[in-house]
């Protein structure tokens, strides 16, 4: 079923502040409570809501040199790209891993706290996966935007041609 206007602006909301309650929630979109919590439970049950977590700051934390890492692997097969996804997932400095098309196979985000940690990581860790055959990397120098909530307000409403709403998308779900 898709989102309506006031989904969409729960989740923007929830996005940017989690500890955000559902009176105060309920304020911000001029309805009541209940109705928000409704809202709020559905977008849970459905996977619109993944989780609610505290963002920390990495550079208070000593974690001061991001790379972007690109892997291309030796071979293809199913099993050696399951395997490798399979022990990527475990490196706790690999925060992101895609699998990309183009000349390398995965694009890694890891965060470090400094060169040294990095090589560390390159070279004991990374190195030592199977099937590992070039690995490229490159390093943030400058954080120009950081962005974690997706563009919900752009999506389209939930709406029939007509104009009207779909029936079943009320404040009840």
């Amino acid at each position: 079923m898709p989102l309506d206007q006031t989904d969409r602006h729960i989740l923007q909301l929830l996005q940017h502040d989690a500890r955000l309650t559902n009176k105060e929630i309920a304020d911000k979109l001029g309805k009541s409570i209940s109705p928000v919590y409704e809202r709020i439970k559905w977008l849970e049950q459905e996977g619109y809501i993944t989780r609610y977590i505290g963002l920390a700051d990495r550079n208070k934390l000593g974690l001061h040199l991001v790379a972007f890492t690109n892997v291309q692997l030796k071979e293809h097969a199913q099993s050696m790209l399951q395997a490798f996804e399979r022990e990527v997932v475990k490196l706790p400095e690999v925060l992101e891993c895609y699998h990309m098309t183009g000349m390398y196979d995965y694009l890694l985000k890891v965060v470090v706290t400094d060169m040294n940690q990095y090589q560390d990581f390159i070279v004991n860790k990374l190195a030592k996966l199977p099937n590992i055959g070039t690995v490229q990397s490159s390093f943030i120098m400058t954080e120009v935007k950081y962005e974690l909530a997706y563009p919900v307000q752009q999506l389209a409403s939930a709406k029939s041609p007509t104009g009207k709403r779909k029936a079943g998308t009320g404040a009840g779900r």
